[in-house]
């Protein structure tokens, strides 16, 4: 009834499944990324500039989906293929909640401003 220590669990998935779900899903999450950046150097080089709040809710716009992509892959690789993509596609879904959180404050808020 015990189990041996030196055991590692398999995943449940081939090597090539999880890269291919992971990179499929990962190109969504790049895409959420370069679009933060991108609102970030635009923002940064406009004609107010950014203060010490824009810096964090804007840079941590561009880290937040790079983290909740390795949560997701962490929590999911093990399982099988559709409660991978299941819990990638539930990260994608945070990702996207908080971008548009981002946008709506950027948009209706001053306070990231001039810096």
């Amino acid at each position: 009834m015990s189990a041996r220590i030196g055991d590692a669990r398999r995943p449940a998935l081939p090597t090539w499944r999880i890269a291919t779900i992971a990179g499929l899903f990962g190109l969504f999450y790049a895409y959420a990324v370069w679009t933060a950046l991108d609102f970030l150097i635009l923002q940064a080089n406009g004609y107010l500039g950014l203060n010490g709040l824009g810096w964090f809710v804007l840079l941590f716009a561009v880290v937040f989906p790079i983290l909740v992509f390795a949560a997701a892959f962490a929590l999911g690789w093990r399982r099988v293929a559709w409660q991978f993509a299941l819990i990638l596609l539930t990260g994608l879904a945070l990702v996207a909640v908080l971008w548009l959180n981002v946008l709506a404050f950027a948009t209706t808020s001053f306070s990231i401003y001039g810096g």
